[in-house]
């Protein structure tokens, strides 16, 4: 079968079910990518070539796997921010949307250093992938940054990450809750934590509820819990005109300068995501 009609075949089978349902192209794309070892315009590039029969009995093979899987659970890895990040069991996909965090920093850093040279030292809280640490050290070439996580299998994602991305140099790794497990101060500090009402943890695609774990989208009673452990405990390990960054639910913006108020904190600025809605708060 040529690369054009397989891709068809493919999406034809994501369009009838699934967690790839709403976009069929574009995993069957994916995932077809991802078998031949090509990017999207290496695929364009070979529409018209047949497909050897291992290669489509791969292809058909991931397909059925994402008919029930999101697309990249099924590759097993992600790109974020420009870099690809290996996934596990006890990770988060990073998503589109957490990039805004990541902006978020890099416009607040540039204002006092344009050119992002400065040794800033920071602390990723609840790391996951690593994902947000690592693509603010890929941007910031002369910092280090401490990455923590509750969970050892997801630490030992964001380490293998790290490794992959090179950025394993400038990084220390610290098992614990929140800030735990760190020592010293820091220049900034951020996190995603998991802000999802207990009970509406339900009522998510089960392509999120059945896949990614609870620990990382569990945010208590009221989606708040985390933050209120990262608010309680940052002050003491911010240095000077240190501040704090947070990627949160899409209505918990005043609910959580609320929270941030009655502990002491100043909301310095809220960012928007891709959507347009509420996904970052900076408090100083």
């Amino acid at each position: 079968m040529r690369v054009r009609d397989l891709l068809r075949a493919g999406a034809a089978k994501l369009s009838k079910a699934g967690a790839n349902a709403d976009d069929p192209m574009l995993g069957a794309r994916l995932l077809l990518q991802h078998v031949l070892a090509v990017d999207a315009a290496g695929l364009i590039a070979r529409d018209n070539d047949p497909v050897d029969s291992d290669d489509e009995a791969a292809f058909l093979a991931a397909i059925e796997h994402a008919r029930e899987w999101p697309v990249y659970r099924v590759i097993g890895q992600r790109p974020f921010y420009g870099l690809s990040f290996q996934l596990n069991a006890a990770t988060l996909e990073p998503r589109d949307d957490t990039e805004t965090l990541v902006d978020a920093v890099l416009d607040r850093l540039k204002r006092s250093d344009p050119t992002l040279s400065a040794p800033w030292r920071f602390a990723d809280l609840g790391t996951g992938t690593g994902a947000v640490g690592l693509a603010l050290l890929s941007q910031l070439t002369n910092s280090q940054a401490v990455l923590t996580d509750v969970s050892a299998e997801a630490l030992q994602a964001a380490k293998d990450n790290a490794h992959t991305t090179g950025l394993s140099s400038r990084c220390v790794f610290a098992c614990g809750c929140w800030l735990e497990p760190l020592a010293g101060t820091f220049d900034f500090i951020v996190s995603n934590p998991p802000y999802i009402p207990t009970a509406d943890v339900a009522q998510l695609h089960a392509a999120v509820r059945n896949v990614d774990p609870r620990l990382a989208l569990d945010g208590g009673g009221d989606g708040l819990d985390a933050y209120r452990h990262i608010l309680s405990e940052s002050r003491a390990y911010l240095r000077d005109r240190g501040f704090l960054a947070l990627e949160m639910g899409f209505d918990q913006g005043q609910p959580l300068s609320d929270l941030g108020h009655a502990m002491g904190w100043s909301v310095a600025s809220v960012h928007r995501d891709l959507g347009h809605r509420e996904r970052v708060i900076v408090f100083e």
